[in-house]
């Protein structure tokens, strides 16, 4: 690979394993949680509102300050801010199963998106610098690989220590991840400056933070509150009137946190855009399909952990098989088939599930191969297509784009497998009360069948149905989703030459 001058070769490969460490805290902080959400409830009780911000608070967090988090890096350089990103993760996290209440935990989950922003903004702007051409193509797949582990065998460890000792040790594990990743940052990376001269733009900071923050809320919100509720009208308002104001200070600010004339390059855009597309079609699957295992099909927590395995596992060998495939196809044009294999799983998915026949894992893996070929050579592109010196901006944006899908995506497909199953089971029983139907579907849709049919008496086998066609309809629309995503995909980068074959600097050494 063809690597920089310095630090050591060891350094560098211990900061790349530092890295994945980071990398593999996202997928436990987002897959434990899913998974361990019912023995929470069963331990400390807890609202509807209150369960969904157990997941809710983290993505908000992480999504609203990654990419403030990439340009305090580029100012400050990236072991200052890896290291209080990661002390500030692996507080709140060891706090977590010492909570009395669900509300409790729900801060610590906002404190630890925050400190998992700012760790993970730092690792990735640190290792582009060190790895250029096919080497850096071939560094970032092995993140690609790290969040599949994670994606992977999540679910089933959590599944397992929710078994075997209680929901409290998926928290402690993934706390103990982040100390060791602390530690082996402190001796692998560096002091260094910043790559980029001047101070924060914190009128562009507070701005952007206020309105994707605000932005997120209103979207998580709305499932729950409604639409017309003015909590949710109130964010969104406020949020685009924020928007507005974050893009006259940009285009005015002598040093922008974000330079709006990246967007002119179509490159860019269709790196954000793929930056997007897995929340969308991959990861609603890992936050939707164990409470339908669990709640639904009657699984257990182990099980339902097991089921998992075959959507996430492809992302372990897929990554490095789709950097090596960049010899002979543009990371566009791999990135496109990816996301109709994608389509095709997608639909099968919603075919075995009815009850036309097949094996669960045959569909989720297609699924998982299909997200894998662009999941190893995204992070790639982002970091290819600007200049070294906003790195970390490129990063914070498309980190943000990323995460902050996930949520917006994650809220889009709540909402309107609640709304299907609220309209389903509205037009057989006329009688019921409109908030009794709201928070019957609401339930329903986050897997809590028993709690749904306690609202609404001997409309159990009813509320079954009604959420069974709606996760039908609702993979069915993914799927288009998916054919639209990929042919855009194709139109931004399809063409464009592969990543892998831009030029290192001089100044590197071949080793591999």
């Amino acid at each position: 690979m063809h690597l920089s001058q310095s630090p050591s070769p060891g350094h560098r490969w211990l900061q790349l394993l530092s890295a994945c460490l980071t990398a593999l805290l996202i997928p436990l902080c987002f897959t434990g949680p899913a998974v361990v959400l019912p023995s929470i409830s069963q331990a400390l009780g807890g609202t509807p509102v209150e369960l969904n911000w157990i997941l809710n608070g983290y993505i908000l967090a992480y999504g609203s300050v990654i990419m403030v988090s990439g340009s305090l890096t580029d100012l400050y350089g990236p072991r200052r801010v890896w290291l209080l990103g990661l002390t500030g993760f692996c507080a709140a996290t060891f706090a977590i199963p010492y909570m009395p209440t669900t509300g409790w935990i729900d801060i610590l989950r906002l404190m630890q998106g925050t400190g998992g922003a700012a760790a993970f903004a730092a690792a990735m702007s640190s290792l582009a610098p060190l790895f250029h051409g096919v080497a850096r193509t071939r560094a970032f797949s092995l993140l690609g690989t790290t969040f599949g582990i994670g994606l992977s065998f999540g679910p089933l460890a959590s599944g397992w220590m929710v078994q075997a000792a209680g929901w409290e040790w998926v928290f402690l594990a993934t706390g103990g991840v982040g100390v060791l990743g602390a530690i082996m940052v402190a001796v692998s990376v560096r002091p260094a400056p910043g790559a980029a001269q001047g101070r924060l733009d914190w009128p562009g900071a507070i701005s952007f933070t206020g309105a994707l923050g605000l932005f997120t809320y209103g979207m998580l919100l709305a499932p729950e509150a409604g639409w017309t509720d003015a909590h949710v009208i109130g964010a969104l308002l406020t949020s685009a009137l924020l928007s507005g104001v974050f893009v006259r200070v940009e285009r005015r600010a002598a040093r922008p946190m974000l330079d709006l004339s990246l967007f002119r390059d179509a490159r860019f855009v269709g790196v954000q855009v793929l930056a997007a597309s897995p929340a969308f079609l991959f990861i609603v699957l890992i936050a939707v399909l164990p409470g339908r295992f669990i709640g639904i099909d009657g699984y257990s927590a182990l099980a339902a952990g097991q089921l998992m395995i075959g959507l996430a596992a492809p992302l372990l060998v897929v990554p490095f098989i789709a950097a090596m495939l960049t010899r002979w196809a543009s990371p566009g044009a791999l990135s496109c088939a990816g996301l109709l294999a994608v389509a095709a799983g997608l639909v099968w998915l919603a075919r075995v599930l009815a009850g036309e026949g097949g094996a669960l894992w045959q569909p989720m893996s297609l699924i998982g191969i299909g997200i894998g070929l662009p999941w190893g050579l995204m992070d790639a592109m982002a970091v290819s297509v600007v200049e070294r010196e906003r790195v970390g901006m490129a990063t914070g944006i498309f980190n943000t784009v990323r995460v902050s899908a996930d949520g917006v995506a994650i809220a889009v497909v709540g909402a309107l497998l609640a709304t299907l199953i609220n309209a389903r089971v509205a037009a057989v029983l006329a009688d019921a009360s409109d908030q009794n139907l709201l928070q019957a579907a609401n339930r329903a849709a986050l897997g809590q069948l028993a709690e749904a049919a306690a609202l609404l008496p001997a409309a159990q086998d009813l509320l079954r149905q009604a959420y069974q066609h709606a996760f039908g309809q609702v993979l069915y629309a993914l799927a288009a989703l998916s054919v639209l995503l990929a042919a855009l995909v194709y139109a931004l980068l399809g063409k464009s030459a592969a990543v892998a074959a831009r030029p290192a600097p001089a100044g590197t050494t071949n080793v591999s």
